[in-house]
């Protein structure tokens, strides 16, 4: 086990809209550039790292659906825009001296590898951070769902859901201020409960293969850290 660390490979999910900060559209180069700062503390102390990032903050699938876009063509170009997203986490954790290597599912030779589960197995081993864009390739996917089934196929110990609320609540903390927090929750508990901490395939997929996930706060800075640390931070699903 890495020294200080209670896992030694992790899978980070990020949504498009926490690379998009207090924009609300695009990419932030603070929040990124604070984020390859935390990461790049992370990997070198050996920590191996992939991440899934999401495109929200260029172009949604589903809403480009609900606007009379046919579904699948919608989603395709979602997957478009985490690649951008990918490029751009890659250009600021260089920057920072973290080596790293962008792995597509929709083949792009001129920006990106393919996805291939046993080269990214490898770079991570070689202390790179693997940057998964495009999602699963598949239309109807969501990103949740490509971190899940990624973190089971890379055999992570935990997936950390990064998002900007600091855990997972029973009602919307936002709109409810009476809102509890949980320290702990199963993931049956958060599927009959209707809890929209990930879509129904990924929590179940996370629940089917004894994946825990830690949801927490992005925009503290430190917390991908502490989170890894074991300490107390957002909320343990298991």
């Amino acid at each position: 086990m890495t020294d200080g660390y209670k896992y030694q490979r992790v899978l980070l999910k990020l949504s498009g809209e926490a690379l998009a900060g207090d924009l609300g559209y695009g990419i932030d180069p603070k929040v990124v550039d604070d984020l390859a700062e935390q990461i790049a503390d992370i990997v070198h102390d050996g920590v191996q790292l992939a991440v899934v990032v999401g495109g929200g903050n260029i172009f949604r699938g589903v809403s480009g659906a609900t606007e009379g876009m046919d579904r699948a063509q919608a989603d395709y170009i979602g997957m478009l825009a985490t690649v951008m997203n990918a490029l751009a986490l890659q250009d600021s954790f260089e920057r920072h001296g973290v080596f790293s290597r962008v792995q597509s599912a929709i083949n792009m030779q001129e920006v990106s590898e393919p996805y291939i589960r046993r080269r990214a197995i490898r770079h991570l081993e070689k202390g790179r951070v693997v940057i998964l864009a495009a999602g699963t390739g598949n239309p109807y996917f969501t990103t949740d769902t490509t971190a899940a089934l990624r973190a089971c196929e890379l055999d992570a110990e935990c997936l950390l859901k990064a998002t900007k609320v600091d855990g997972v609540y029973d009602s919307d903390p936002r709109s409810n201020p009476e809102a509890k927090k949980f320290d702990r929750i199963s993931y049956l508990d958060v599927l009959s409960r209707g809890l929209n901490v990930m879509d129904s395939t990924a929590t179940s997929l996370c629940m089917d293969n004894h994946l825990p996930m830690i949801v927490f706060d992005l925009t503290v800075k430190g917390n991908i850290s502490r989170a890894l640390q074991g300490e107390n931070v957002g909320t343990t699903v298991e």
